[in-house]
């Protein structure tokens, strides 16, 4: 097999590869909910896990009745004692035990200079999601995330000041024996996780025992389907992490299914989406056993999906005593950076590069290549033409093998046109005489694939790079590329492409090929060029760059080695 033939078959393959994804991800994405979600009906329960029950430990509270809708625009409370927050990040409305609505600040829902912040958490009933969190007491009441906490002063709004690193936004429940919980939100200043501490004061004469939760719910999210939105392509669901269990995800399509119930030790959940994702971490103390709970509720015809953690052991105070329990809760984009810091193990994971580990990996590494050449450049798009420079002086070596065997053939292809005319038909003949003859000249046909495989796994990798970093998100490179994640909107790169693909067919030997084999490589360009179409701009950036590099690096070892035809 010819080198031309080699890489039309990779190049196919990678052509299918390419579309089996989209048509993966796009059969995968969520499907668009119904025009307004109607409330859960007062009292509906998410039933209680058997591991929930076991040892005494008791169900959490049912799922609340849904709150009324908040304008997207009003800056009032979402709900009867929720306050307002806002720091340099985050403008939030919580009531105690539930952040109710969340805008991130620094993220506009589109490039327009008047577009509002991106909402995370949303109150209202066709995009309701909300982070919960309480205590439940086999003994005695105790507060939940739907009644209990009130504020702890008169104060309805924070504000972080300039020149003030840290908010802390308080809040109070007391008991009728003399038990006492102050939480407190601890918010600081460009930060994304929020720190959620419950100091438990035991002044009656009884010992206190409560168990604390933390739950995510929200309805079925809105994505935006299609080859040319990558929204649709990210996972929107549920991930998880436990020491034992490791990480695991599950789409909300998959909610059905069935219940998960497990229990495992420095747990986290969380529900992701493109570029987004709220979490519940774990605190100071961490290491803490918790059962992990999925589960559905769809008594009132739109699904609303939960994902809970429960300690396993309770908090017990003794009378005079107090004790402290704390959580993080993250509320806001993916980034890299910010996750890293928070130490928590597996949670880089819902930076969802990839499901293969492989591939995932693959993608954390040219992530951070990306990164440096950006601290350099101070461009998503340059960094990304340096990253290709950087992968040509790496597979130089072989590039260059290639290209001389290219050349080679290139020079000989007279003899080898000679040798087809006289074996005619007899295709077995031929192809010895052909072996001989690269044999002879030291021609390796295959030699060019190398290079060419290496470079797939690349392209993968930055595929979905390009997808899920937020750090990209509306990122512009030059000119009408305002936005390396989304298509170019005016299709120049694919021209482009179109004509390096064409231009350097144009130089490449074809000899040994059938008409339809040289019928199928005259496609490509097209076929590519099409496809490319529907890929983010940066996607196309590399692997126009990587095209005209090596159309250059081509025609001059042609040039070179392959100028003069060898004699008959």
């Amino acid at each position: 097999m010819n080198q031309t033939r080699t890489f039309l078959i990779v190049a196919w393959l990678m052509v299918s590869v390419l579309l089996w994804m989209e048509w993966n991800k796009e059969q995968a994405a969520p499907p668009a909910p119904e025009p307004a979600a109607t409330e859960l009906a007062s009292g509906s329960a998410i039933p209680a896990s058997p591991v929930l029950a076991q040892g005494g430990v008791p169900a959490a509270p049912a799922v609340p009745q849904a709150p009324g809708a908040v304008p997207e625009s009003s800056a009032t409370p979402a709900r009867a004692g929720a306050v307002q927050v806002e720091t340099d990040v985050l403008r939030l409305a919580i009531d105690g035990g539930s952040v109710l609505r969340a805008e991130l600040l620094a993220y506009p829902q589109t490039r327009d200079e008047a577009s509002p912040p991106v909402v995370l958490f949303d109150s209202a009933p066709q995009h309701y999601y909300a982070a919960q969190s309480g205590w439940v007491s086999t003994g005695g009441p105790a507060p939940n995330h739907e009644q209990g906490f009130v504020p702890a002063g008169d104060e309805r709004s924070f504000v972080l000041a300039p020149g003030q690193d840290q908010l802390v936004v308080p809040f109070v429940w007391r008991g009728p024996d003399g038990v006492e919980i102050r939480r407190s939100y601890v918010l600081k200043r460009g930060e994304y996780a929020i720190g959620v501490r419950d100091e438990i004061v035991n002044t009656g004469s009884q010992p206190w025992q409560g168990y604390a939760y933390r739950q995510l719910l929200r309805g079925t999210p809105n994505v935006k389907r299609g080859m040319t939105n990558p929204e649709s392509f990210s996972l929107t669901g549920a991930t998880w992490y436990g020491d034992e269990g490791g990480y695991a995800r599950r789409w909300f399509t998959d909610y059905e299914d069935g219940a998960i119930n497990a229990t495992d030790s420095n747990t986290w959940i969380a529900f992701v989406q493109h570029h987004f994702f709220g979490a519940w971490l774990p605190g100071e103390s961490g290491g803490a056993k918790n059962a992990i709970t999925l589960d559905t509720d769809t008594s009132s015809g739109a699904p609303r999906y939960l994902i809970r953690e429960m300690a396993s052991a309770p908090v017990v105070v003794a009378p005079g005593q107090q004790a402290v329990d704390t959580a993080r809760l993250w509320v806001g984009p993916k980034l890299v950076g910010q996750i890293k810091a928070q130490q928590v193990p597996g949670l880089d994971r819902v930076v969802d590069y990839s499901r293969f580990s492989i591939m995932a990996w693959l993608g954390e590494g040219l992530f951070w290549v990306l990164e440096k050449l950006h601290g350099l450049f101070g461009n998503w798009g340059w960094a990304i033409v340096g990253l290709v420079v950087l992968v040509k002086i790496l597979l130089f070596p072989l590039a260059t093998a290639q290209y001389k065997s290219m050349a080679k053939m290139r020079k000989f292809q007279p003899r080898m046109q000679q040798l087809k005319e006289r074996y005619g038909d007899d295709r077995q003949k031929y192809q010895v005489a052909m072996m001989e003859l690269y044999k002879k000249e030291k021609i390796n046909p295959a030699g060019g694939c190398l290079p060419v495989l290496l470079q797939m796994p690349i392209f993968f990798a930055l595929y979905w790079v390009l997808l899920e970093s937020v750090e990209l998100r509306h990122a512009p490179w030059i000119g009408w590329i305002q936005d390396l994640t989304a298509r170019d909107p005016w299709f120049i790169l694919p021209v482009i492409n179109i004509a390096v693909m064409w231009a350097t067919q144009k130089i490449s030997p074809m000899t040994g090929m059938d008409p339809m084999q040289q019928r199928m490589m005259q496609m490509m360009p097209v076929v590519f060029g099409v496809m490319m179409v529907f890929f983010p701009a940066g996607l196309v950036l590399y692997w126009v760059t990587n095209g005209g590099l090596g159309l250059l690096q081509q025609w001059y070892m042609l040039r070179k080695y392959g100028d003069a035809p060898a004699k008959a």
